[in-house]
C-alpha cells in the first residue's frame, strides 16, 4: 500500500521580532509555497507599518492629551491664582477697615466723654443758676421783710 504523499510541511515559526526579517520566498520551490511566503511577507510588512503608524499615532495622542491636560491645569490654576490674589487683597482691605473702625471707636469714646463732661458742666451751671435764683428770691424776701419792719 502506498501512503498518500504529503506535502513537505515546514515547521511553524514563532512570531518574529521587528528586527528579524521574515523568510524570503524560495525561487526554486513550488508556486503555492512561494505565494504563501509572499502573502506572509506582505502581511508581515503591512503589520510592521501598521504597528509603526499605531505607535506614532499613540505618541501623538499622548502628546496631545498631555498638552490638553497642561492647558486645563493652567486654566484652573489661573482661576485659583486670581482667587488667591483677590483673597489677599480683600484680607488687606479688611485689616485696613478694622484699623479704621478701632480708630473711630476711640474717637467716638472721646467725643462721648467730652459731651458727658459738657452735660455735667451745663447741669452744674443750671444748678448754680437755680441756686442763684433761690438766693435772689430769699434776699428779696428778707429785704421786703426788713422794709416792712422799718416802716412800722
Amino acid at each position: 500500500m502506498n501512503s498518500p504523499q504529503r506535502l513537505s510541511a515546514r515547521p511553524r515559526r514563532p512570531h518574529l521580532p521587528e528586527n528579524e526579517k521574515p523568510p524570503q520566498p524560495n525561487p526554486t520551490g513550488n508556486d503555492l509555497e512561494s505565494s504563501l511566503l509572499q502573502i506572509f511577507t506582505d502581511h508581515h510588512h503591512t503589520s510592521l507599518r501598521l504597528r509603526e503608524t499605531t505607535v506614532i499615532e499613540t505618541e501623538k495622542a499622548k502628546k496631545e492629551a498631555a498638552r490638553v491636560a497642561d492647558l486645563l491645569v493652567d486654566k484652573v490654576n489661573g482661576g485659583v491664582q486670581e482667587s488667591f490674589v483677590n483673597e489677599k487683597r480683600i484680607e488687606m482691605e479688611i485689616r485696613g477697615l478694622t484699623a479704621s473702625i478701632v480708630r473711630f471707636m476711640k474717637q467716638s469714646d472721646q467725643w462721648l466723654a467730652a459731651t458727658h463732661s459738657i452735660n455735667t458742666a451745663i447741669k452744674e451751671i443750671g444748678d448754680f443758676e437755680n441756686w442763684m435764683k433761690t438766693m435772689e428770691y430769699d434776699c428779696k424776701s428778707i429785704t421786703t421783710a426788713i422794709h416792712n419792719i422799718h416802716k412800722e
